[in-house]
């Protein structure tokens, strides 16, 4: 069965799941049963059909899978038990505290670019800055809901913008496929074909990048209204969560490689300071 049909099948049990993932992992069956305290011939059995699982073993067997909150839920759905994790959109009352963390966080990083990110990269918090750097872009590249990979790679987005787009492409595309290793996600899948499918940069325009920062990390060389802009990015999540949201949601930071981005930043951000264009915190909503 494929992991589209794994997802989508109301029919498949707990068993053809946990092969399912044991297999994507590249995890023997005698492995797994070590590591997780059972017999090699009780996980045959369970993967099978022909024995049932405890929640525990299931629990203990996702974990040493590396399964996603999301797709351990609908492990234990198909065994018959409860979800063991909650689903709850970022704007519900439970999550105002890790809401107003992560709105401070990203206002905190002005005037240098942040946002936050889904597990399939759609926007759910940006700077104001960010929103800059958006601007006059095809609204085809923009969503709703804004997504990093269309925006970066669509030919009406960033991609004309971003000086070593080769590289920044396949630094992407790079990211997009590990997310689709370790989640099976359908919809990533179809993001990621997607993205393949967006042209690249002509041979003979691939910029060659500063030795002094490609030795150490890929720059992002993007041309902005404040003039060439160059950024290290790094990203933040959430340790231990027991939410799916919070475990799918990532803080990405983009931090200037030189003084002239440093310059240019501030003068970007004075002129997104206009009011209305962001709300107390200085965060903007750019997803929906």
């Amino acid at each position: 069965m494929t992991s589209a049909n794994i997802r989508a099948s109301r029919n498949a049990g707990p068993g053809e799941m946990l092969r399912f993932w044991r297999g994507r992992r590249r995890r023997s069956q005698m492995d797994l049963a070590l590591a997780a305290g059972v017999s090699t011939r009780h996980l045959s059995f369970v993967e099978t059909g022909r024995s049932g699982a405890s929640r525990e073993l299931l629990g203990a067997l996702a974990e040493e899978l590396e399964i996603p909150l999301r797709e351990r839920n609908a492990l234990l759905l198909a065994a018959g038990y409860a979800p063991a994790y909650a689903e709850r959109p970022l704007d519900d009352p439970s999550l105002a505290p890790i809401r107003g963390a992560l709105e401070q966080l990203v206002a905190a990083h002005e005037p240098y670019p942040a946002l936050v990110v889904d597990r399939w990269g759609d926007v759910a918090l940006a700077g104001a800055t960010v929103g800059a750097l958006l601007d006059g872009l095809d609204p085809a590249a923009l969503g709703p809901p804004v997504n990093v990979y269309r925006v970066c790679l669509h030919p009406g987005g960033l991609a004309p913008r971003i000086r070593n787009l080769a590289q920044w492409r396949e630094h992407l595309l790079h990211r997009l496929e590990r997310q689709v290793r370790v989640t099976a996600d359908g919809r990533l899948t179809a993001l990621l074909t997607e993205c393949r499918g967006y042209p690249g940069p002509p041979a003979d325009t691939v910029t060659a990048l500063p030795s002094a920062a490609a030795d150490v990390l890929l720059p992002l060389l993007l041309d902005s209204p404040a003039g060439p802009l160059a950024f290290h990015s790094t990203m933040t999540t959430f340790g231990a969560p027991h939410d799916v949201t919070l475990a799918e949601l990532a803080l990405e930071t983009f931090l200037p490689a030189d003084d002239t981005t440093r310059a240019a930043l501030q003068v970007l951000a004075q002129e997104a300071a206009t009011p209305g264009a962001s709300d107390s915190t200085g965060t903007v909503p750019l997803s929906t």
